[in-house]
């Protein structure tokens, strides 16, 4: 293979950036949901779709407060957190026919967080076999469909599961 295709991550190559010291979260926090991914809001966290996903329907779920450390969170904040977490399991499922997930926190740069000042839980659904060839011998994730339409499929799904509209 020459060339891999992938025409829509050319808004994020050169799309406007986030001036330095902005954060991504507290933005979409209180921003157009739709032009954020942000899929639904609690009292506390809301949960949007990670624009450089790790495989399709990677989201976050994210608390409203710019805090890095988890014992930062209020024990209901930490509590929404996980619940909110868990509900997207269920969704996914449901919506994508996910065979397992990976959900965790990176807490800090060296633990691997892109965007350590503001913690975030990562929701990740996988499938059997849905690591191949491509991420081995071509270093690359082969994302079989477009963000938008996981936004779509997934905003349905939540408010589905949610009862109302």
């Amino acid at each position: 293979m020459e060339r891999l295709w992938a025409p829509w991550r050319m808004r994020y190559v050169v799309g406007p950036k986030k001036p330095r010291g902005e954060c991504v979260f507290c933005s979409a926090a209180g921003g157009d949901d739709a032009a954020a991914c942000v899929l639904a809001r609690g009292p506390h966290c809301f949960t949007l779709l990670n624009a450089y996903p790790y495989n399709n329907g990677h989201l976050m779920v994210v608390p409203y407060e710019h805090v890095s450390e988890l014992t930062d969170l209020a024990l209901e904040v930490q509590a929404e957190l996980l619940q909110t977490a868990a509900q997207w399991t269920k969704v996914i499922v449901e919506s994508m026919n996910a065979q397992g997930f990976n959900v965790g926190l990176n807490l800090g740069a060296a633990a691997g967080a892109g965007i350590a000042d503001h913690l975030h839980l990562h929701v990740v659904p996988r499938w059997h076999g849905d690591t191949n060839f491509m991420p081995v011998t071509g270093g690359v994730r082969v994302m079989p469909e477009n963000l938008d339409e996981t936004y779509e499929r997934l905003r349905a799904g939540w408010v589905e599961s949610q009862g109302t509209q």
